[in-house]
């Protein structure tokens, strides 16, 4: 079948990129979007666009007989699932082909064959490939699983058997926290994929993760396209994935790539799919110190490293797949070409257990104007829009390329030094706080890096805060065009040495900024944003700050902050721990709250007593809800 209209059935920066390559190949595009998405830029870059519900997801993008129907509104012959939502669900694949359109995805077959993560490593084991030794069997009571967990030894991990995106999972230590984490697991898995079966496997300590990205097609041939190293991750979740992956040996690559090919053909695979290996990071790369961990039957958020290094179009790959042809490629004439990094930037708070945000986006993008070859940016936003709850907190990639994995990961730390995100909350300097460091630099980080460091990996540098005031000072206290010596702002006063102070404030916090005062060496230049006359987007490091001239007037909430603890956003309360006159100490969690898919603690601001509790579990709340009040012992 050729394919003449392509509906993408997703969001954000994905959808844009399938776009992008769909306007390459003469290819009319269609968007779907939700009620949180009317004005989202997917929706914007499309050619035609359908609302297909309510904002949660449950209600829009996970509908199939609503993305259907608007396949057939506008006479698409294709559909594109993306990532995350449908992208692996063989329902959905089968439902796409039985209404006659082509599916940019592989066989439903595949899909359930490497869906729940027990089944995908029998299926390795009996094709040859490595699989960690753990428990993957069908009872799921509290005895089996404390007795499995003794045969399988401590420390382990607790595995939603449908899990995906680093939920669902837990580390256990000792028997005495099995049981805890064995809830909380469930619970996390039934919300995020209705399953909440678990399996067990032993724990890497040191772990590092690699992945192999293979594609297939309808005649019978596999191909890979070399590994990703993704080992830098948050909670599980990837931060800054990169290709080729560093220390490997040919002959490691050549084990891990064909085990991964092995396994592709073993499920009849076809279209892009992704192989993932966990292997241990506290000794050198060698054929055994690598394990299956699962199988991603769907194109990978981290795939434009690999088309950097490899000169391909993963997209259009998959749409010349779906339409009947074969690989463009063979194995031989795939051929690895420098290095490339991708970073996840976020709308998350990494100081504050990387909170998620919410809300208008008053200015984004790079100092650099992509080229993309050196330099690729996979948005999903620009400045104007704004970054609905509802999903997940990743709003754009960036991507560089190098001669050698030292002058990529430069560029990167360059790129992300200048990289302004403001209106909402950025990680963007945190990324680059974790590529300068040495442990990335020589590649010896591994997944539980970050957490290990998080302290200084999430704090934001005074400099970088110092440097943003100072800068706005200097241009505000500019004399450029001073027409008479009363407009200079040169600090004279009668009788005394010259001052210059301007009060700003950043984030909130105010107070008189010295433009003089001296900044380290070594401080990134600011990029600096006039948004108003009264407000700056200023960026140091990758840290950017929202700077004011204050006016004079009190502010209430800052006064009342330390005794009330908020809802930081739109969400679903879980659990309230807090009671009525009970005592609490700083940092004790009060409440939890679901939100963006993910968990979220709120803890005590200080220590105090519990004066009333404005929330219960189950309820749905508002971003500013007051759940909880404070007041001093």
């Amino acid at each position: 079948m050729k394919i003449t209209k392509l509906l993408v059935a997703n969001r954000g920066e994905i959808a844009v990129r399938i776009f992008r390559t769909c306007r390459r190949l003469g290819i009319a595009t269609v968007a779907v979007y939700s009620d949180a998405d009317r004005a989202a830029m997917h929706v914007r870059d499309a050619d035609e666009a359908v609302h297909i519900g309510a904002a949660p997801a449950s209600e829009s993008y996970l509908r199939i007989e609503a993305i259907l129907a608007a396949a057939a509104t506008t006479g698409a012959n294709a559909i594109h699932p993306g990532y995350g939502f449908l992208s692996e669900n063989a329902a959905f694949a089968e439902a796409v082909l039985a209404a006659g359109l082509a599916w940019l995805g592989p066989p439903s077959a595949a899909i359930r064959a490497m869906g729940p993560k027990d089944e995908a490593k029998r299926i390795a084991e009996e094709a040859g490939v490595p699989v960690l030794p753990g428990y993957r069997g069908e009872a799921q009571d509290i005895s089996t699983l404390t007795k499995a967990a003794e045969k399988v030894g401590y420390p382990l991990l607790i595995k939603a058997v449908a899990g995906g995106g680093g939920r669902g999972i837990r580390q256990v230590s000792k028997v005495s926290e099995l049981e805890v984490e064995l809830i909380s697991a469930v619970r996390e898995a039934e919300s995020s994929f209705g399953d909440g079966r678990v399996m067990l496997e032993k724990l890497v300590e040191r772990p590092r993760h690699i992945e192999v990205q293979v594609f297939g097609d309808q005649h019978g041939n596999v191909v890979h396209l070399f590994e990703r190293d993704c080992s830098l991750q948050r909670r599980r979740q990837k931060v800054i994935e990169e290709a080729p992956a560093p220390g490997m040996p040919e002959a490691v690559r050549k084990a891990m790539t064909d085990a991964a090919v092995k396994l592709a053909k073993a499920v009849g695979y076809q279209g892009a799919g992704t192989v993932e290996f966990i292997v241990d990071g506290s000794k050198p790369l060698a054929q055994d110190t690598f394990w299956f961990l699962e199988m991603n039957t769907r194109l990978q958020v981290e795939h434009p490293v690999t088309e950097m290094i490899t000169g391909t179009d993963l997209v259009e790959w998959q749409i010349l797949v779906a339409s009947g042809g074969k690989l463009p490629l063979k194995q031989k004439d795939i051929k690895l070409s420098g290095h490339a990094f991708e970073a996840r930037i976020c709308a998350e708070d990494p100081a504050e257990g990387f909170r998620p945000g919410a809300g208008l986006i008053l200015e984004f993008g790079l100092l650099e104007e992509p080229d993309g070859e050196s330099l690729r940016w996979d948005a999903g936003f620009e400045s104007g829009d704004r970054v609905p709850s509802n999903y997940d907190s990743m709003i754009a990639k960036l991507i560089v390329h190098g001669e050698t994995r030292e002058a990529a990961l430069e560029h990167l730390t360059a790129t992300l030094a200048h990289t302004q995100l403001c209106g909402v909350p950025s990680n963007a300097g945190f990324l680059r706080r974790c590529a300068l460091s040495d442990e990335f630099a020589h590649g010896t980080h591994h997944v539980n890096w970050i957490g290990d460091n998080l302290d200084a990996l999430a704090a934001v540098p005074q400099v970088h805060r110092a440097s943003a005031l100072s800068a706005v000072a200097t241009l505000l206290l500019d004399d450029d065009g001073a027409e008479s010596p009363w407009d200079l702002h040169d600090g004279f006063r009668l009788n005394s040495v010259p001052r210059r102070d301007v009060l700003l404030a950043a984030d909130g916090a105010a107070g008189l900024v010295d433009p003089d005062a001296p900044i380290a060496d070594g401080t990134p230049f600011p990029l600096v944003t006039d948004l108003s006359p009264r407000r700056f987007a200023v960026t140091c490091g990758g840290d950017t700050f929202l700077v004011t001239v204050p006016e004079f007037s009190a502010d209430a909430d800052a006064a009342l902050g330390g005794n009330v603890v908020k809802a930081p956003m739109p969400g679903k309360v879980l659990s309230v721990f807090a009671k009525s006159g009970a005592a609490v100490t700083r940092g004790e969690t009060l409440a939890v709250l679901e939100a963006m898919k993910m968990e979220h603690a709120l803890v005590a601001p200080r220590d105090g007593v519990v004066e009333a509790v404005h929330a219960s579990a189950g309820q749905q709340v508002a971003d500013g809800d007051v759940l909880v009040l404070l007041v001093e012992e």
